[in-house]
C-alpha cells in the first residue's frame, strides 16, 4: 500500500471540489429516471451509488495514480457488485461534513473509518460494523512523555491534538482533557506532521491510521493500541457503513452481504490488504454499538 503524503493530500483536495460539483447533477440524473421509494432500484437502474469517504488511509484514499481505493471503496465494490449496482464513485469531503452530506443526498451511503455511537445513530443507520478498533498515539520517538492513555495526557498536561469530527475528542474530554483546550487538525497527516514539528505533543486517532502514517518517519512513533475509558467503561469501537434513516431496505441487504462476506473469510482478506489484522475482525452488531 502507497504511503499517504503531503501531496496525496493536495491531489485529494483538488478531487474533492471536482467531485463535489459533479454530486448534484449525478443525483438528478439518478433520481429522475427512477422511483425514489426503492433506493436499491434507484441504485441498479443507475448503475452507480455514491459513496462519501474522507480522504484518509486507509479507510479511503487517493493512491500515487490519482484513483481512489481504500478498504471502504474497495469492500464497497464487492458488496454493491453483488447487489446489482456496478460501479461506485467515492465522493471525497472532510469527515465532519459526512453525516450532513448523507442526510442532504450529496452521497448515497458513507463509509471513512467512521464509528458506530450513540449520537451518530439518532442521525443515521448503520450496517453491522466490518471492524472493531482501539486507539492510539502518535507521539515523538521514545514517547518522552510517557503518554499511553487519554489519563495521561490529562494527568501531564501535554498539547493534545486528533482529527475533525474524530471520537477521540469525545473519549479526551471524558477523561477530563479541556475541549477549548484541544487542537483539531485535518486527519493523521497533519497530526503526524505536527508532532514532528513540535507544535503538538501527542495526536490521537485509530491504532491502524496511526501505525500506518508513522511507518516510514524516523521522528515519530505510535504507541501501542488501548482503550479507551468513558463513564468507567471501555471502549472498543466499531466501524461500519452509513445510510439514511429512511433507507432501511438498502442497508438490510447490505447487512446480508457484510455478513455473508464475514463467514466466507472475504471479508478479512480484502481489509488485510489495506493494513487490517485478524484482531480487528468483529462480530459486533451496530445494535450493541448504538447503546
Amino acid at each position: 500500500m502507497a504511503p499517504h503524503t503531503a501531496e496525496h493530500t493536495r491531489h485529494a483536495i483538488r478531487r474533492r471540489t471536482l467531485l463535489l460539483g459533479t454530486g448534484g447533477a449525478l443525483a438528478a440524473a439518478g433520481c429522475a429516471r427512477v422511483p425514489s421509494g426503492d433506493p436499491l432500484a434507484r441504485l441498479r437502474s443507475q448503475g452507480m451509488v455514491r459513496l462519501g469517504i474522507a480522504g484518509e488511509v486507509p479507510y479511503g484514499y487517493i493512491d500515487d495514480q490519482g484513483a481512489f481505493t481504500g478498504e471502504a471503496p474497495e469492500l464497497a465494490k464487492a458488496v454493491f457488485q453483488r447487489l446489482g449496482v456496478a460501479d461506485v464513485q467515492p465522493v471525497a469531503t472532510d469527515f465532519a461534513s459526512l453525516i450532513p452530506g448523507l442526510n442532504s443526498q450529496q452521497f448515497d451511503v458513507v463509509s471513512a473509518g467512521m464509528y458506530i455511537n450513540k449520537e451518530r445513530c439518532a442521525q443515521v443507520i448503520f450496517s453491522d460494523p466490518e471492524y472493531q478498533m482501539l486507539d492510539s498515539f502518535i507521539v515523538r520517538k521514545g514517547n518522552p512523555k510517557k503518554l499511553r492513555t487519554y489519563e495521561d495526557v490529562v494527568r501531564t498536561g501535554v498539547k493534545f491534538a486528533t482529527g475533525s469530527g474524530y471520537a477521540e475528542i469525545e473519549y479526551a474530554v471524558a477523561a477530563g482533557y479541556p475541549e477549548k483546550d484541544i487542537v483539531i487538525l485535518q486527519d493523521q497527516v497533519a497530526g503526524l506532521n505536527a508532532v514532528e514539528s513540535g507544535r503538538v505533543d501527542v495526536f490521537a486517532g485509530t491504532a491502524l491510521t496511526t501505525r500506518e502514517v508513522v511507518r516510514k518517519s524516523s521522528r515519530a512513533e505510535a504507541t501501542e493500541p488501548f482503550a479507551a475509558v468513558v463513564d468507567g467503561k471501555k471502549k472498543i469501537d466499531g466501524g461500519g457503513f452509513a445510510f439514511r434513516p429512511t433507507d432501511t431496505e438498502l442497508r438490510d441487504a447490505f447487512n446480508s452481504e457484510i455478513h455473508r462476506m464475514k463467514k466466507s473469510g472475504e471479508l478479512f482478506r480484502i481489509l488485510r490488504r489495506f493494513g487490517f489484522t485478524e484482531s480487528e475482525m468483529t462480530e459486533l452488531t451496530a445494535k450493541e454499538l448504538c447503546r
